[in-house]
Parts: C-alpha cells; sequence; structure tokens
C-alpha cells in the first residue's frame, strides 16, 4: 500500500484536465485492477464560511457540529485525485453512484482539529458490470470519529446475472413526511458548495449531451436534504442506495417509516411515486 499524504485538501478542479482527457484517450484492456493507495490529509480544520454555506444549500443548522455527510463529500476531494494520478482502470465519467453509507461515531465540533483518509476497497461483480468502494475515514487524533462508504457502478458487458433474491423483504409503511420542491438551479447551488460540478448537474443543455432530458440532483445532496430533516442520534449510521434520476426541477415527497431506535426514508416522485432515494438511519 502505498501512502500519498497532502498537508490540505487538494482542490477537485485541478483533476477536471484529466478527466476531460479520459474521453480521448482510452483505457487499456486485459484484468481491471484498482491501485492499492491511501490518500492522507494529515491535518486540517474545515473551512466553516464553506460549512455555511453546503448547510445553506442542505438544510443542516449551523449548531456547532460538522455533519457527518460533509466529512463525506470533502472526501471526494481526494477520490477525484485518486482515479485522475493513479493507474484507474476505468473511464471516470460514466461512473454510477449507487450507494453511501456514513457511519457517525460521535459529533464532531467545527473547531477540531481533524485527520481525512481514503482508500479503494474491493471489485466486486455486478449484474450491470463492476462495481467499487472509496473507504474514508475521519479521526481526531487516535480516535476513528466518522466512517464512510462511497459505492460506484462501472457499466459493462458481464455474464452476471443478478442473484435471485431468496427472502421477500417487507416493504415499509412510508408515511409522507414533507413535500419539497426542487428548483431548477440546485445542482449548480449544490456544485458550489461541494466541488462536484459533473455537467449531468449542472444545467438541462449540458445534462442532454450525456443523455438525460434534465439536470439531475446530485444523489448525495438528496441525502444530505434527508439527513437535515431528521433528528438524528449522536452516534448512527445512515445507509442510502440511489434509485432513479431525480430531474430539475422536480417536485418530490419525502417519506418516513420508524421502527424501534431505526429510521426508514424514501425521496420519491411526487405524482409518479417512483423512488429517488431510498435509505435507513441506525442508533450505534
Amino acid at each position: 500500500m502505498h501512502t500519498r499524504h497532502f498537508n490540505q485538501l487538494p482542490k477537485p478542479y485541478l483533476a477536471y484536465p484529466k478527466i476531460i482527457q479520459g474521453l480521448i484517450s482510452k483505457k487499456p484492456k486485459g484484468e481491471k485492477v484498482l491501485p492499492q493507495v491511501e490518500y492522507v490529509v494529515d491535518s486540517f480544520k474545515v473551512d466553516q464560511k464553506h460549512l455555511k454555506a453546503y448547510n445553506a444549500v442542505c438544510g443542516f443548522k449551523n449548531n456547532g457540529y460538522i455533519p457527518a455527510i460533509y466529512l463525506a463529500v470533502l472526501s471526494q476531494s481526494l477520490q477525484m485525485h485518486m482515479m485522475t494520478s493513479e493507474a484507474f482502470p476505468f473511464p471516470i465519467l460514466g461512473l454510477v453512484h449507487i450507494r453511501n453509507q456514513v457511519k457517525q461515531y460521535r459529533k464532531v465540533g467545527v473547531n477540531e482539529q481533524l485527520t481525512l483518509s481514503c482508500t479503494f476497497g474491493e471489485l466486486q461483480p455486478h449484474d450491470k458490470g463492476v462495481q467499487f468502494d472509496f473507504i474514508t475515514t475521519v479521526k481526531v487524533g487516535n480516535d476513528v470519529v466518522v466512517e464512510a462508504l462511497t459505492t460506484y457502478l462501472s457499466r459493462q458487458k458481464t455474464d452476471a446475472k443478478a442473484s435471485a433474491k431468496t427472502t421477500e423483504s417487507k416493504i415499509p409503511n412510508y408515511k409522507v413526511n414533507a413535500e419539497w420542491d426542487i428548483s431548477e438551479n440546485t445542482g449548480r447551488r449544490y456544485a458550489m458548495s461541494s466541488g462536484d460540478f459533473n455537467l449531468i448537474h449542472i444545467h438541462a443543455l449540458t445534462a442532454k449531451a450525456f443523455g438525460f432530458k434534465q439536470a439531475i440532483a446530485h444523489g448525495m445532496w438528496s441525502k444530505a436534504r434527508a439527513l437535515a430533516s431528521l433528528t438524528l442520534p449522536d452516534a448512527y449510521e445512515a445507509d442510502v442506495w440511489f434509485k432513479l434520476p431525480m430531474y430539475l426541477p422536480s417536485k418530490v415527497q419525502f417519506t418516513t417509516a420508524k421502527s424501534d431506535n431505526d429510521t426508514e426514508f424514501l425521496i420519491r416522485n411526487a405524482k409518479s411515486q417512483k423512488p429517488h432515494v431510498s435509505g435507513s438511519i441506525k442508533a450505534l
């Protein structure tokens, strides 16, 4: 395992020229292997002005603590550089973000000194290609305070078939918690605070170039909006699966179902009832 150290978070936009270059140069054929690397920001404090801008677009309160998902968003900068600076085996444009899991072991104060690290997980078969994880760890001193798992799908031809479900999963009894009118500029607003300027999120014209009829909301914005609408325990796990695209603008329903100390939630289209994001919150 090779470790690369940073004294500050690398700027996401510095990776974009290499991403565009990837449209021209093809990845070599053969066995796909993920780089054995770890990227580490050794010591930093969050930019509170930036955090407030993120909170404003996602709906979090400025209460002196850092939302765990915000730290997962910061790690995306490391992820982009890991994919563009190392021998990454897949085209970056076209990757599909299918899942995100965040574990917060305790509240993290805005003035705490943090260490942020990110590594690749294992390649796994998927019925539509292959999937892989980024594993993010946030520490205060030697204590792990937040862990995150980000799962991407690389679509490609495969002989794998979707595994048959052996157990019948019970559909939660969702109740409508709120209706949200998601504005057309949500993708641009979130991009300014997250650094994720993927063209499918920015404008209808750029999204159409990638096969979408309109711009679509960032999955991580959708998850953050849901978490900001719930009362979260001090220690919790938030696991989310991204379903169908949320076109911008859009009207959606935020629904929840509670059982014991767990909360299931679903963001669905208000008209068609089709799901955009499903997730769960579990107290740790």
